[in-house]
């Protein structure tokens, strides 16, 4: 009578199970080790990665605000300057007016006396607040002399064509038999220069 040991084979067969389970487990298990450990990896070097980027981001800020600062304090420098040239500018156009103000009643006495004919004298000259209007009285002998007077006084360039003749009167002399002609005429004052510019304009305008 033969016997077979049944219990071996699957004693047998069972460890094979198990030694086959055991090792498809050990497979999985150090493949999802190795999963999380990449993973690991990944989420270190990905951290250290934006905590770069995040340190030279914000060392670019830091850069962009003190830069922002220079040009600030540079635009409150501009301003100043601006400001200190806008006042030169003005006192460069006062200092002007002044000179034109102390010259300007210099050239019209000036220019007055040299117009003066013979036998013509004057008894006032009165000037406006604006200084362009002059009003001169005086006395003559003849009209040919105002007219050579208001002559002269065109020809000089020193005052605008023409000047008005406002009055003229006729009056007894010191001496017997004698008359004298006392007379107001309106002229306006100016420079050459402007003169000049005028006419200038007027051309340009034509």
């Amino acid at each position: 009578m033969i016997r077979i040991n049944l219990l071996a084979a699957e004693r047998d067969k069972a460890k094979k199970k198990a030694v086959t389970l055991g090792t498809t487990g050990q497979k999985m298990t150090v493949g999802c080790s190795l999963i999380l450990i990449l993973a690991v990896l990944f989420i270190g070097w990905r951290y250290w990665t934006l905590t770069r980027e995040s340190k030279q981001i914000d060392a670019e800020i830091g850069a962009a605000q003190q830069e922002t600062v220079r040009l600030h304090s540079v635009i409150q420098q501009v301003q100043q300057f601006e400001q200190r040239k806008a006042q030169l500018q003005q006192r460069v156009v006062l200092i002007e007016q002044l000179r034109k103000g102390q010259t300007g009643p210099v050239h019209l006495l000036d220019q007055i006396s040299r117009a003066l004919p013979q036998m013509l004298w004057l008894t006032e000259v009165k000037q406006t607040p604006a200084g362009s209007d002059v009003i001169i009285d005086g006395r003559c002998t003849t009209l040919t002399g105002l007219s050579e007077f208001v002559s002269n006084l065109e020809a000089s360039g020193y005052f605008k064509r023409s000047i008005e003749i406002i009055d003229t009167k006729t009056e007894a002399g010191t001496a017997p038999a004698t008359e004298l002609i006392r007379f107001t005429i309106k002229a306006i004052f100016q420079q050459p220069g402007e003169a000049a510019v005028a006419a200038a304009g007027v051309k340009t305008g034509g």
